[in-house]
């Protein structure tokens, strides 16, 4: 009996134990452990606060779903660190909110509450929506609300999968080249397509916990173009905003869902470019939205209190595409030389060409007509339906002539107003804020630009500690940037066209991210 005892005795104490790891160490939506938390007995607790005002320009679009500045501001000690995500095209560069948001936004918070310039970190949707002017000043008053709102708060990270609403708008060529898929302009024929790009179907989170147990808040980082839109046309946060709309009604308390922009420079919603069924960003934005709720429920917070943030400024060659200019320039001359003179106008070619696919045998008559003419030794209708399959092929070629024209000629403006930039700047380097952030298992590393999907993906391949995440659009806006072997491809998609940054960009920012990543 004694023996006994003592075996029940080891086995509570080994459930016990069992039970202290899974809460030390919880686990994630993907099964993945926290990990030590590196935090001594008595290190300060863990504070965090969040807020959300709306920021919808009211006047500019129909309207549609509101638009928010969000803030969190989470403080362990003496470090206090913000993140601001604001639903909108670009923290600068283009859009409604202009290159003066960051100055004027640190200067105010470090007025009230004192954060300091270094540990802001401001991430833009790249929704397509309008906001009012002053969202700097509206986005500085959440983080304040934030700060006075702060409680004691326990972590988790985690990761949830989400593949059925994007698609990757680049498209490889059989001759070699690259397109994309865009409204600007026609789609390549489907006989020179050969492949697409990847995506990153994965989600990170970062779930924060009251002490009760309620969630306050879930920031999520997703690599996807925000620009579905609405099918009455009116202003919205689009996808993304649907998303965090679900995470906050289903969890409730006031928690507060921040989405943070990935990799998506290259990333589209799926079927993008549908005319069968009017653009609506609602599904797909609840379909996120419900991903990133089964990844929250199968995160368990503990202990881990670890923060740091970190900021250092890139200094990244300039492009100088005035070759590539001329040999766009070039070609477009070409192109329009090789239009050449039909018999067809739209009027006609639209019926004719109907008919020569409902019937390629017969497509001028029925068949016994064909058939009496060959009994007579004539062949009308055959000379016929060879002139009109002339035609018809002329016009055809005319009309690849003209997307292909409108193609080079919206990316030979983009391409041009970057080198009059360069030629106004004296082609010197460009300014890059990169970001490096970790709360507990959480780590992610920031760029001011579209970057594009692979480069998330090495980032994350080669970081020194996993889960690393990877966001774009963040402390500013330096318009595109592609991989190396998608910017050789100047003047076919937009990616490679309205982009500032040389072809080495690249290589430096995956080092300089994994040196970051690595140090916090």
């Amino acid at each position: 009996m004694p023996q006994r005892n003592s075996f029940r005795l080891a086995i509570i104490g080994l459930v016990a134990f069992a039970a202290w790891l899974a809460y030390r160490w919880p686990g994630n939506a993907e099964g993945l452990a926290e990990g030590p938390s590196n935090d001594k007995p008595n290190d300060p607790p863990l504070l965090a606060g969040v807020a959300k005002v709306e920021i919808t320009a009211k006047d500019k679009l129909p309207p549609g779903d509101p638009l928010f500045a969000k803030a969190l501001v989470i403080k362990k000690g003496q470090e206090t660190i913000a993140v601001v995500t604001v639903d909108a095209v670009a923290i600068g560069g283009i859009g409604p909110i202009g290159d003066d948001f960051m100055p004027k936004l640190r200067e105010s918070l470090g007025r009230e509450p004192g954060l300091a310039p270094d540990r802001l970190l401001v991430n833009a949707s790249h929704c397509h929506g309008i906001v009012v002017p002053n969202a700097w000043e509206l986005a500085a008053g959440a983080v304040r609300q934030a700060t006075k709102a702060m409680v004691p708060v326990r972590a988790g990270t985690g990761m949830a999968h989400e593949n059925r609403i994007q698609e990757n708008r680049r498209l490889r060529l059989r001759d070699g080249r690259e397109s994309d898929v865009r409204h600007a302009y026609s789609l390549p024929p489907d006989e020179l397509v050969a492949g697409a790009g990847p995506v990153d179907p994965e989600i990170g989170i970062l779930k924060l916990e009251r002490m009760d147990g309620s969630v306050l808040a879930v920031l999520y980082n997703f690599a996807c173009h925000p620009i579905m839109g609405r099918a009455d046309g009116g202003n919205t946060a689009d996808l993304s905003g649907f998303a965090s709309k679900v995470i906050e009604d289903s969890l409730g308390r006031g928690c507060v869902a921040l989405f943070i922009q990935g990799c998506g420079g290259d990333i589209n919603p799926a079927r993008y470019k549908d005319v069968s069924q009017p653009r609506d960003a609602e599904p797909l934005g609840n379909t996120l939205g419900l991903t990133v709720l089964r990844g929250v429920n199968e995160i368990r917070c503990g202990d881990d209190r670890r923060l740091a943030m970190s900021r250092q400024v890139m200094s990244l060659p300039r492009a100088n595409q005035t070759a590539r200019i001329a040999s766009l320039e070039a070609e477009r001359d070409r192109l329009v030389k090789s239009l050449k003179g039909t018999t067809l106008d739209l009027k006609t070619f639209l019926p004719l060409a109907v008919r020569y696919q409902l019937d390629p045998r017969h497509p001028s008559y029925s068949s016994h007509a064909y058939l009496t003419e060959k009994s007579r030794g004539q062949s009308g209708l055959e000379k016929l339906d060879e002139q009109n399959r002339a035609a018809l092929a002329a016009y055809v070629a005319n009309i690849r002539t003209m997307e292909e024209l409108t193609r080079i000629q919206t990316n030979l403006a983009l391409l041009e107003r970057h080198r009059k930039d360069g030629e106004k700047a004296g082609w010197t380097n460009l300014e890059a804020e990169v970001m490096a952030m970790r709360v507990a298992g959480f780590a992610m590393v920031t760029f001011p630009g579209e970057v594009t999907t692979q480069v998330g993906l090495n980032i994350k391949k080669a970081s020194p500690v996993k889960p690393a995440f990877v966001a774009g659009y963040t402390n500013g806006y330096l318009f595109y940037a592609p991989t190396a072997e998608q910017a050789r491809n100047p003047g076919s998609a937009q990616e490679d066209s309205d982009c500032k940054l040389a072809p080495e960009w690249q290589a430096m920012f995956e080092e300089k991210a994994a040196r970051m990543l690595g140090g916090i």
